[in-house]
């Protein structure tokens, strides 16, 4: 159910992209432009192809999830520790098969990858006024790192 992306599901992961857009356009219309995806499927081929940037894909026959990961370490920085972190850039689940514990799969998906490829932890953003967002990442066992602050002047 739940695999790599390949090429073959860029149609899908544009459709999921369009449905993420819509809710943070709803959020942030003041940042977010409308009916825009955060990637082109040009975009989406070569992140598809990039072993730093993982795309799963939960597919049950046709694709009604996603979940965009970035790996990046941090390694004898002057400051920071030595850390692999995996950063969950999007997960969305299509809007006709919510309810149906896929987000959870897919989480917990990404969850078990990050331990497997040696990771120390996991991030995420998630805007302010997401609140179904924050309550599922939460319920997941996520925990604030760091909060984001803006003044619009």
């Amino acid at each position: 159910m739940i695999r790599k992306a390949t090429t073959e599901d860029i149609k899908a992961l544009t459709k999921l992209l369009y449905q993420a857009d819509a809710v943070h356009n709803g959020i942030r219309p003041d940042l977010f432009k409308s009916d825009t995806p955060k990637y082109n499927a040009q975009e989406l081929a070569t992140i598809i192809n990039d072993s730093s940037k993982p795309i799963f894909v939960y597919d049950d026959g046709e694709v009604v999830g996603h979940a965009f990961c970035q790996i990046t370490e941090v390694r004898n920085h002057r400051l920071l520790q030595d850390i692999k972190t995996l950063y969950i850039d999007d997960i969305c689940v299509d809007e006709d098969s919510r309810g149906k514990h896929i987000g959870k799969a897919l989480f917990e998906y990404v969850r078990d990858y990050a331990r497997s490829i040696g990771c120390n932890n996991i991030t995420l953003n998630v805007w302010e006024g997401n609140d179904s967002a924050m309550a599922f990442y939460k319920s997941m066992g996520m925990k604030i790192q760091k909060t984001g602050m803006e003044m619009e002047v």
